[in-house]
């Protein structure tokens, strides 16, 4: 189930941010990028569209995924 940005808090929506690039460990390139950067990217990839929050109901998580892969994964 997609939960839509615009219906959570800030402050929850930057510790659900954190807590994704504390699990991920991403790779950001060439140039390291300071924590609190990787988590404003994040949170600019969700609002942008670019990636979606989508609750497991069957594990009770959340996970960040792009966009365009859950779409493919949903079919």
């Amino acid at each position: 189930m997609i939960i839509p940005i615009d219906e959570l808090a800030p402050d929850t929506l930057e510790n659900i941010a954190k807590e994704f690039v504390l699990r991920e460990g991403t790779d950001y390139g060439e140039i390291e990028a300071t924590f609190e950067d990787k988590v404003e990217q994040v949170i600019a990839k969700l609002k942008s569209g670019e990636a979606i929050l989508v609750y497991s109901e069957l594990h009770e998580t959340v996970d960040i995924r792009p966009t365009d892969s859950y779409q493919a994964n949903a079919e």
